[in-house]
C-alpha cells in the first residue's frame, strides 16, 4: 500500500482539510490550518506532498521525522500546522487499516468519556449570565470566555473591575461546583496579567489562559509564582521544546492545538512531558470537525487530561459549525458536558466529501481583525 494522492479543501468558515488516499483506496482526513493564514499552509502542505507521494502511510513516526526535520530550517506554526495535518490523515489510516480507534493505537483510552467545554462571548455581565444559563441548562459543566475585549497593556482600574465582574457574573450562574475559564490572549503585560490574577483570585477560575505573550515565556515566573490561580498556555507553542520554559515556570495546564503543534504524535509527547511536571492536559481546539476529531483521539488515550475545548456554537462558525462536513454528528454529541468514547476506526468520524468539495469551489479568505488603541497604537487581538 503506498500513498497515492493528496488533496487539500478551503473550506468555510476558516479552516483547511486535507485528504491522503492510498492506492488500496484507504482515505485519511486531516486538518492543517493557521486561522488567517490556511491559503500558506496549504502550499507547504503541496510542498511536503513531494515526499509522501510513493510512501507507505503506515510509517506515521519515520514520516513525522522526515516532515520535521528534512528541511535544514525547521518549525514554527506554517511548517507545524502542514505537519499536523498529514499528521491526522495518516494516523486516520493506519486506524482504519487496523480496524481500531486511533486511541487504541496510542495505548488505548484511560477513560471512558471526556469533559469537554461551551464558549461563551457576551461583552456584558448580563449577556454573560444569560449565555452561561444557556449552557448550564444543555448540560454543560464548564465554560470559557475571553476576560476582556480590546485592553490596555497595563490595564486600568476599570478594565480590571470589568473582567472581574464578568468572571463573577459567570460564576453567580455556575456556583461552586461548575467550571468558568478565561483567556487573556496575551494582550496584557506581565504586571498586568498579575494584577489580573490577584483580582480574580477569589472567583477561582478553572484556569487563566495565556496571561502573557508566548515570545515573553522568560518572564512567566513573574506571574505564575505570584498567584494561586493555574496559569494555563500553548495554543501559540508548536512543538515539545517549545512547552519546556512553561513547565519549568511551572504553568498548570498546557494547551496545544493538534492542528498546529504537529499533529496527533506531537501532541502525544507534548501530553506525556506536562506529566512529568505534574501539569493538566487541555487540547486547544477552536477549530473543525476533523481537529477535534483528532484532539480526542488524544485525549481519550492521556493520563493527565483535564478538559478538552470544541468550537459547537463558537461565535467564528457563523457560516458553517462543527458538523457541516460530517455525515454524522453524533460524535460531537455531548452527554452532560461529556463526549463519549467512540469506538469507529481511526479519527472515529466519516467526512462528508461531497460538501468539502462544494464548499472548497467557494472557499474562504478568513483573516484576523486587527485591533487599535484609542491613539492608534497596535493592540492585541
Amino acid at each position: 500500500m503506498k500513498i497515492e494522492r493528496i488533496e487539500t479543501f478551503l473550506v468555510p468558515p476558516r479552516w483547511l482539510f486535507c485528504r491522503i488516499e492510498t492506492s488500496d483506496g484507504v482515505v485519511g482526513w486531516g486538518e492543517p490550518v493557521v486561522e488567517g493564514r490556511a491559503e500558506v499552509v496549504r502550499t507547504a502542505i503541496e510542498t511536503l506532498s513531494e515526499y509522501l507521494i510513493g510512501q507507505d502511510p503506515l510509517q506515521i513516526e519515520r514520516h513525522w521525522q522526515v516532515l520535521s526535520k528534512g528541511g535544514f530550517y525547521r518549525g514554527g506554526p506554517v511548517l507545524s500546522s502542514a505537519v499536523a495535518g498529514l499528521d491526522h490523515a495518516l494516523w486516520d489510516i493506519a486506524g482504519k487499516v487496523y480496524g481500531a480507534p486511533v486511541a487504541a493505537l496510542l495505548g488505548g483510552r484511560v477513560r471512558d468519556r471526556a469533559r469537554v467545554y461551551a464558549w461563551v462571548g457576551g461583552d456584558e455581565p448580563g449577556e454573560i449570565a444569560a449565555q452561561v444559563g444557556e449552557q448550564v441548562a444543555a448540560g454543560m459543566t464548564a465554560v470559557k470566555m475571553n476576560a476582556s475585549g480590546r485592553i490596555q497593556p497595563s490595564p486600568s482600574l476599570a478594565e480590571i473591575k470589568s473582567i472581574v465582574s464578568r468572571l463573577a457574573a459567570a460564576r453567580s450562574v455556575l456556583g461552586d461546583s461548575l467550571d468558568v475559564a478565561i483567556d487573556l490572549h496575551g494582550r496584557v503585560g506581565v504586571a498586568g496579567a498579575r494584577r489580573i490574577l490577584h483580582a480574580v483570585e477569589d472567583l477561582h477560575p478553572l484556569f487563566v489562559e495565556e496571561p502573557v505573550l508566548p515570545e515573553q515565556l522568560h518572564q512567566l515566573p513573574e506571574v505564575v509564582g505570584r498567584s494561586t490561580v493555574p496559569v494555563a498556555l500553548g495554543e501559540r507553542l508548536y512543538n515539545r521544546s517549545d512547552f519546556v520554559p512553561a513547565l519549568n515556570a511551572g504553568v498548570a495546564v498546557v494547551q496545544p492545538d493538534v492542528s498546529h503543534a504537529g499533529g496527533i504524535s506531537e501532541l502525544r509527547r507534548i501530553a506525556v512531558l506536562a506529566e512529568t511536571h505534574g501539569a493538566s492536559f487541555a487540547p486547544h481546539c477552536p477549530l473543525g470537525p476533523i481537529s477535534l476529531a483528532a484532539s480526542l483521539q488524544v485525549s481519550f488515550a492521556t493520563p493527565n487530561f483535564l478538559i478538552q475545548e470544541q468550537s459547537r456554537g463558537i461565535h467564528y462558525n457563523l457560516e458553517s459549525d462543527l458538523t457541516s462536513y460530517v455525515v454524522d454528528p453524533a460524535p460531537f454529541t455531548w452527554v452532560n458536558g461529556y463526549a463519549e468514547w467512540n469506538p469507529l476506526p481511526g479519527l472515529g468520524i466519516t467526512v462528508d466529501e461531497e460538501a468539502v468539495r462544494a464548499a472548497d469551489r467557494k472557499g474562504h479568505a478568513w483573516r484576523n481583525p486587527i485591533w487599535t488603541h484609542e491613539d492608534g497604537s497596535f493592540a492585541e487581538w
